[in-house]
């Protein structure tokens, strides 16, 4: 490393000089940051020439393992910082940070531009669905040479990285940005469009990547639920960033859930002008730093102080009933695996419009085929972006090896 005792007297800052934040990395001989970043980011190695002042070569260390460096560096929950070895007694080195900052330089200083492939195969890949992980994939075959045509049925590809993200975390130019340069090396966008199997397209291409999401959304099976103004997450959160009606505005809003997903409806709701928000979560609170339920270099959940004014969590609660104008429910506590509510202790909240944000479904798996590769929450279930883009480079790989590229 440029600077090994850097870490002795610069304090991580996460808005800093960022060559001296990047001195921080501590030469530790193990990079736990670099095993638990799912696309195997080269962090120290990046942050030591961010440190050098090489950042061109940073850019070219960053893009070979990470196809959308610019989302992960804004949305991850950083991983990498959670099992950093300067962690483990101090804070850890800004990571994430760095990683935005090198893409960043990249798009302004001009080195991050198309590169078609040089050669063609003639092989034809269909990949259903223009999330992290469809993406991904489109992108490495595409570098190899492979004819890639991209399926969304959405009128606009990106997935939920456009419509399942708030404007606030994630600006759409950000997305269309990197779109427009796969389109400029070869990648075919076609939206609008649903494909009801992966093997209806075999007909036509000869590989098909199947990285559909895990759009379908866990209910609550509560008396009451056909109400009116219940909706689901997503639902709720496609209609704000398509720019419609702001359904929040002057009401009391109740949001089931406390994880990403609903943490994103109360900041939406609280932006359309909510008159108060109430976040519920079965869950208890976690802790809001290291315990030994996270222990290093586990990554976990930790609290992250809300300050709205106008927003009041609720731990440890379970929703027994949906009421004309509210939610009936109750104090619960983990008895083993188990949830055991708390005697005595139902309470009710008030609420106009409630939101349930409760998680994902894993979707069914699509029949196997030599031909078909399934990729992303499709295949794991719901989880991180950075693991979706894995998901992809890694189906690409496979469907690399079945259509022998040229080398």
């Amino acid at each position: 490393m440029g600077n090994p005792r850097g870490f002795l007297t610069v304090k991580r800052k996460t808005d800093g000089d960022r060559r001296e934040q990047a001195s921080r990395c501590m030469d530790c001989g193990i990079p736990f940051c670099h095993w638990a970043c799912p696309v195997g980011n080269l962090i120290p190695e990046w942050n030591d020439l961010i440190y050098n002042r090489q950042w061109e070569k940073a850019v070219e260390r960053l893009e070979a393992t990470n196809n959308l460096p610019e989302i992960t560096g804004r949305l991850c929950p950083a991983p990498c910082e959670y099992a950093c070895v300067l962690s483990i007694n101090d804070e850890a080195v800004t990571i994430r940070d760095d990683e935005l900052a090198i893409v960043e330089a990249g798009f302004k200083n001009g080195w991050i531009v198309p590169r078609p492939p040089k050669k063609r195969t003639g092989k034809k890949v269909a990949v259903v669905g223009s999330g992290p992980a469809g993406l991904s994939c489109a992108a490495e075959l595409n570098r190899l040479g492979h004819l890639v045509t991209v399926f969304e049925k959405d009128d606009r590809p990106g997935g939920l990285l456009r419509y399942g993200i708030p404007d606030k975390k994630l600006e759409k130019w950000i997305l269309d940005r990197r779109l427009k340069i796969w389109e400029k090396e070869g990648v075919v966008f076609k939206a609008g469009i649903e494909i009801g199997q992966p093997a209806d397209l075999l007909k036509d291409f000869d590989a098909v990547c199947w990285a559909v999401g895990a759009r379908e959304p866990r209910d609550l099976k509560v008396p009451g639920r056909e109400s009116e103004g219940i909706h689901f997450a997503l639902d709720y959160l496609i209609r704000a960033n398509r720019g419609e009606q702001k359904e929040a505005r002057g009401k009391k809003v109740a949001v089931i859930g406390g994880g990403d997903t609903g943490a994103d409806c109360v900041s939406v709701a609280l932006d359309q002008g909510a008159d108060s928000v109430v976040q519920l979560e079965i869950l208890p609170q976690p802790p809001v730093s290291r315990d030994q339920t996270c222990p290093w270099p586990k990554f976990g959940r930790l609290y992250k102080t809300a300050h709205a004014k106008k927003l009041e969590q609720k731990w440890s609660v379970m929703t027994k009933e949906i009421l004309k104008n509210g939610l009936r429910c109750v104090q619960v506590q983990l008895a083993g695996k188990h949830l055991k509510e708390i005697a005595g202790s139902e309470f009710e909240v008030e609420a106009d419009l409630v939101i349930l944000a409760m998680g994902f479904l894993r979707p069914p798996a699509p029949p196997e085929d030599k031909g078909i590769q399934v990729a992303g929450d499709a295949r794991r279930g719901p989880s991180l972006i950075v693991w979706a883009i894995q998901e992809g480079r890694q189906a690409a790989e496979a469907i690399a090896r079945v259509l022998s590229p040229v080398a």
